[in-house]
């Protein structure tokens, strides 16, 4: 996205081809880009923050939240108007969380139950700064705004409950926008020039953690990820584990691309029961599935606090993760937002349903590794909206 509105050529490397990163390229050459793909990296030949093009037709988003949501931020501020479409499950994910403070900035937007739900046609022009103040700790909803504050005139702010994935603010950074953070109040200021970066992305730490949590159930493991990225926002899911007592060393820590990076082994480990709240939630709101498995393994009682955000993923994580492993044997319950996991130690394999959510789907692999019997997933082809090559990489392990 930042390739497309700096000024020239940028490279990404170590660049994942699944489903939401197809949806991202497909939507900014409709919106005028020219994008060049090959196996191992992509060339975007950018046209500036005022360089793109009102496109011919709806722009369709699959299934990705995340391409859905920051583009509404840069839509925003265009002079055309864009409809976003949607397949089920992201028609179903709610929007206002983003259209209604980019509404405030100026932006018009068109859609089901006040613009909540795709399609949604977004009217662009002129934007204004704001200073908001978000309801909910979301890296999605921070992005969508700072990325709309590009197209205004002084600085735009947004103001967290708790810090969110910062990943967007380092990369404004790292292609030239000025930015600014104090506590938990994030700003970025209009009108920006962007330069093209090369870019070598890092190993994502959402997918690393399907691999930590199997290497500490499965007797006799060992696992070691290399160059996956290590930024404080995203490390919950090592703090949880830590806190459940997983054996976890992090070596050849360095930076690429203005991330921490470093290479992180894990090895099989006796887990115990841990309560998982605060700012452990935002920062491991997409790894909190595979951690269900975790506390389903683990001596003791897990409580997992204030998780209503996974209601609204790609379909409601807590009742996907409850019905397969209470299938598997595991003691699951909710009270209120909370959810209590007491560990048994074992889970016997089951045909388990994926309900078309690839973290869920993962999860009940890692869990079927160390489950007694034969595990079946009855649709595993949700799983190449995040990372294609899962189901391989894990087998590739099972030595």
């Amino acid at each position: 996205m930042l390739a497309s509105l700096a000024n020239g050529t940028s490279v990404i490397k170590n660049i994942l081809h699944s489903d939401d990163t197809l949806t991202t390229i497909e939507a900014f050459r409709a919106l005028g880009i020219d994008i060049k793909e090959s196996p191992d990296e992509i060339t975007i030949i950018g046209l500036g923050i005022k360089g793109l093009k009102e496109p011919s037709g709806p722009i369709f988003m699959r299934n990705s939240g995340t391409s859905m949501r920051l583009l509404l931020g840069i839509l925003a501020g265009q002079p055309f108007a864009a409809t976003l479409t949607a397949d089920k499950g992201l028609a179903a994910r709610p929007m206002r969380r983003v259209t209604e403070p980019l509404s405030l900035m100026g932006a018009k937007f068109e859609g089901k139950n006040n613009a909540d739900y795709a399609p949604i046609t977004v009217r662009g022009g002129k934007l204004k700064p704001i200073d908001y103040v978000s309801p909910v700790a979301s890296a999605q909803v921070k992005s969508a705004i700072l990325l709309a504050g590009l197209y205004a005139g002084g600085k735009t702010s947004v103001t967290e409950p708790s810090k969110s994935r910062d990943h967007t603010e380092r990369m404004l950074k790292a292609f030239g926008a000025r930015v600014s953070a104090e506590g938990l109040k994030v700003s970025v200021e209009g009108g920006a020039n962007l330069r093209a970066q090369d870019i070598d992305v890092p190993g994502d730490i959402s997918a690393a953690a399907f691999f930590m949590v199997a290497a500490t159930i499965v007797k006799d493991s060992s696992v070691t990820l290399k160059s996956i990225g290590v930024n404080p926002t995203r490390t919950g899911i090592i703090d949880i584990l830590n806190k459940m007592g997983a054996k976890i060393t992090i070596e050849n820590a360095r930076e690429a691309a203005s991330e921490p990076v470093g290479d992180i082994t894990i090895e099989s480990s006796e887990l115990r029961g841990a309560v998982i709240e605060g700012d452990l939630i935002p920062r491991s709101i997409d790894e909190l599935p595979v951690v269900m498995v975790a506390a389903a393994y683990a001596r003791g009682i897990t409580i997992i606090k204030g998780v209503q955000e996974l209601k609204v993923k790609e379909t409601d994580r807590i009742s996907s993760m409850a019905a397969n492993l209470k299938n598997m044997g595991a003691k699951f319950n909710l009270k209120g937002d909370d959810i209590v996991i007491e560990g048994t130690g074992a889970l016997n394999g089951i045909t388990a349903m994926s309900f078309g959510d690839h973290r869920t789907a993962m999860s009940i692999a890692v869990a079927g590794l160390a489950a007694k019997g034969d595990t079946v997933i009855d649709d595993t082809s949700c799983i190449a909206k995040s990372y294609p090559n899962f189901l391989k990489d894990l087998d590739s392990l099972l030595v």
